[in-house]
């Protein structure tokens, strides 16, 4: 039986030749990651059933970094707990802050994920790894400790989509808008517990940074996981970070999938997700002015160093808006530093914007950049729900690293291709 890289994957994990969509297994882990807001909850359970052992501290990797540098003693406390509880099971792989990013950044980086794992998460973009050819998922708290203390997790076999990706990507346009203009057409439910496959011209000519972009956002059309098949671009990612073998796994040609998807971008535009849906997409030629209060480039989904150099070529030399704040934090200590040896730090805050350390907050409302009632932020994150970024009252506009760098300097939504 032919069978999607998914299903292949899954399948060599449960000892079976072969799965089907909708089929339950029980899949051994590759990889588990935890940061710091779910795994506390995990921890518990965990000590409730008297389990003092995880089944592998090799294949565990922690990463604080929603509330990091910790913004109160609730956040301190916590952080603490883990750290505490880490080395108490043996796992070496935490990463403290000075060496630390945001998880979906920091893991790839440092040499975690490798093509054909099983890797699960307790963040539902964990979806971000399926770049590197690896199915990744997000998981709750709950089976974040199943999978902590067995190394094994059950899954109900997704069905994929396959999305076709093919065209010219002009001045302006990026992947950020690719996967906007794909959710604009499918919907935050159109992949719903399914896999997102992408493949076509644009995905082999984009870089690795720019396909985790893309798979990162799978979650916001309700995937269960977003995926791209290994090539000599993932192998040589992959093995300038480990020498861990791993094996790249394809789908067949005559691979059974829900739907065949494809899109010719052409003819697309800088995309803008308008309020309050990710989904919410519209072609930056199409929107009025809109003033905007704060501009936020970072996060799992643009804060790399090819997204930082993106937003500096256009900001170098000039100044962000008069009423306008601009909030740079790139993804991890490493892109902080090769950010800095660049000159890239000091472009950003020679035009008025302000550099923090890798943290998460932002992204979700929790510091580092609230936003108030009646406030808008343009923003290279992934999300857009109501109160995402701080008061309920507020709205976020998703875009691009460049077009977010744009809207800074003019302190309301522009086309980058105008630039």
């Amino acid at each position: 039986m032919s069978q999607t890289i998914t299903e292949k994957i899954l399948a060599k994990h449960c000892g079976k030749d072969e799965v089907k969509p909708g089929e339950l297994i029980n899949a051994k882990l590759d990889l588990v990651m935890c940061h710091d807001v779910t795994t506390t909850p995990a921890i518990d359970m965990l000590r409730e059933y008297d389990i003092n052992a995880v089944f592998n501290p090799d294949k565990i990797v922690i990463m604080p970094d929603h509330f990091v540098p910790n913004k109160d003693i609730k956040s301190a406390e916590m952080v603490r707990k883990i750290r505490l509880w880490a080395k108490e099971m043996g796992i070496e792989a935490f990463y403290e802050l000075g060496r630390h990013g945001v998880c979906h950044a920091l893991l790839p980086e440092q040499g975690h994920v490798r093509p054909g794992m099983t890797i699960v998460g307790a963040d539902s973009h964990t979806c971000t790894h399926g770049a590197l050819g690896a199915f990744s998922t997000g998981i709750g708290s709950t089976d974040l400790a199943a999978s902590l203390a067995t190394g094994e997790l059950w899954f109900k076999v997704p069905e994929s989509i396959l999305f076709i990706i093919n065209g010219n990507l002009f001045k302006g346009v990026y992947a950020k808008d690719i996967i906007l203009e794909i959710i604009r057409q499918i919907g935050v439910d159109g992949a719903m517990y399914k896999t997102m496959e992408f493949r076509g011209d644009i995905i082999d000519d984009l870089s690795i940074e720019a396909r985790m972009t893309i798979t990162n956002m799978a979650i916001e059309a309700g995937a269960k996981s977003g995926i791209i098949a290994a090539d000599q671009k993932t192998v040589d990612y992959v093995r300038n970070r480990t020498d861990v073998a791993f094996e790249i796994i394809k789908s067949d040609k005559n691979a059974h999938y829900d739907k065949v998807i494809e899109i010719d971008v052409s003819h697309l535009e800088p995309m803008v997700a308008f309020p309050h849906l990710p989904s919410n997409g519209k072609a930056i030629s199409s929107i009025e002015t809109i003033p905007v209060d704060q501009a936020y480039i970072g996060s799992c989904t643009n804060g790399r160093i090819e997204d930082l150099r993106i937003a500096a070529e256009i900001m170098q030399g000039k100044h962000i808006a008069k009423g306008t704040r601009c909030i740079v934090i790139p993804a991890t200590t490493e892109i902080w530093k090769q950010a800095n040896k660049e000159g890239l730090l000091d472009i950003f805050m020679d035009a008025g914007a302000t550099v923090s350390s890798p943290t998460c907050g932002a992204c979700l409302g929790g510091h580092m950049g609230v936003i108030a009632s009646g406030e808008r932020c343009i923003s290279t994150t992934n999300r857009n729900f109501v109160g995402r970024m701080g008061s309920p009252e507020s709205e976020v506009y998703l875009a691009s690293p460049a077009t977010v760098a744009v809207s800074a300097l003019a302190g309301v939504i522009c086309d980058p291709r105008d630039q």
